[in-house]
């Protein structure tokens, strides 16, 4: 099947294994093991059934791989199956073992000219990208396979795109504090981020979607405190409701660590700012200089600019940093929850 794009998603991948169309070859690369991982196995389960991984599965390590025998067994046909699936893990670690060469898996570019359509080649290399340039752009020129780039969720707004592209693949619908909720308590966990929401669906309505209270019911996770409360609490300038999550913070810090809670504070500010301070005050302008495609999150960034001046904005974003360094310790012996309470009195009274 011709590859249309350079990248694929994760989600848009896994749908296009679960109905059973297979690429000769997949390139599994990047910083972010999990999805490399579930892709591999299910390219695996999809394409052979455990009577035919007997004869039809070769599963090498780069840590003793030799890339000649993987191409070998890729040129052979299978036995009793439709496909044979050939799978080389850890790739990164090919060129460290002895007698490897950094070119090893270049080798690879003469079989992705023509590679044989009843082998489906699984390469996985974790930890970043892989090293085998001609490989990849051949692979890429005579669309004989796909390359997917898994990257590391490094901040909170992709970590939520992640929780919505996830639950909407599984027909999970999922508002946008349902996503704080989830984001702030597991974090960037994937694997477990996943299962809880695959927990979620066998619990959903016939509405089928996952709420706060379902949430709270079944992870315990608090719809009242959190940090999406706790940004509407600033937001509005409600220091009765700010300082009672805080004290719920403070009283379950596992759940609510100050450097995450900070991090959150100094994103929605900079958004307030961002939005106080473009010249194009148009719903369009405005969201592309945000970098969202939410009109309800846009909505919350002008009604705190209307509560906050452009220059309490930037104290704000003075204080988050200075609390961030001495939340860990760096010119600061204070409690982390306590730099905390007295980060919000200073918000609340810029």
């Amino acid at each position: 099947m011709a590859e249309k794009k350079d990248t694929v998603t994760y989600f848009s991948l896994r749908k296009e294994i679960e109905a059973g169309k297979f690429r000769p070859i997949y390139v599994l690369h990047g910083e972010e093991p999990y999805y490399i991982d579930q892709l591999s196995d299910l390219i695996v389960d999809k394409a052979l059934s455990e009577e035919e991984k007997d004869f039809n599965l070769s599963i090498y390590y780069g840590s003793d791989a030799n890339v000649r025998e993987v191409i070998s067994t890729c040129k052979q046909y299978p036995a009793f199956s439709q496909y044979k699936v050939v799978v080389l893990r850890e790739a990164q670690n090919v060129t460290k073992q002895a007698g490897g060469h950094s070119k090893d898996l270049d080798l690879f570019q003469l079989y992705a000219e023509n590679p044989l359509r009843s082998t489906i080649l699984v390469v996985c290399n974790k930890g970043g990208a892989i090293k085998a340039k001609s490989f990849v752009d051949t692979l890429k020129k005579e669309h004989t396979g796909v390359v997917f780039s898994s990257a590391k969720v490094r901040n909170d707004r992709d970590l939520k795109a992640v929780i919505s592209g996830y639950a909407s693949s599984v027909g999970c619908n999922i508002d946008m504090k349902s996503e704080s909720m989830l984001a702030d308590c597991i974090g960037n966990d994937l694997s477990r981020m996943f299962s809880e929401i695959d927990k979620l669906k066998l619990l959903m309505g016939p509405d089928n979607r996952i709420t706060p209270e379902l949430i709270e019911r079944n992870i315990g996770i608090s719809k009242d405190y959190n940090n999406f409360e706790l940004e509407d609490a600033l937001a509005t300038r409600n220091p009765a409701k700010a300082y009672r999550i805080i004290d719920y913070f403070k009283k379950h810090p596992k759940n609510n660590p100050v450097p995450m809670v900070v991090s959150m504070l100094f994103g929605f500010f900079s958004n307030v700012l961002i939005v106080q301070t473009h010249k194009d005050k148009s719903q369009e302008g405005l969201l592309a200089a945000i970098g969202s495609k939410s009109t309800f999150r846009l909505n919350k960034f002008i009604a705190a600019s209307r509560n906050y001046s452009t220059r309490a904005s930037v104290n704000i974003i003075s204080y988050l940093r200075e609390c961030d360094v001495k939340s860990k310790g760096m010119g600061s012996r204070q409690d982390q929850y306590d730099l905390l309470q007295e980060l919000v009195y200073k918000i609340l009274h810029s």
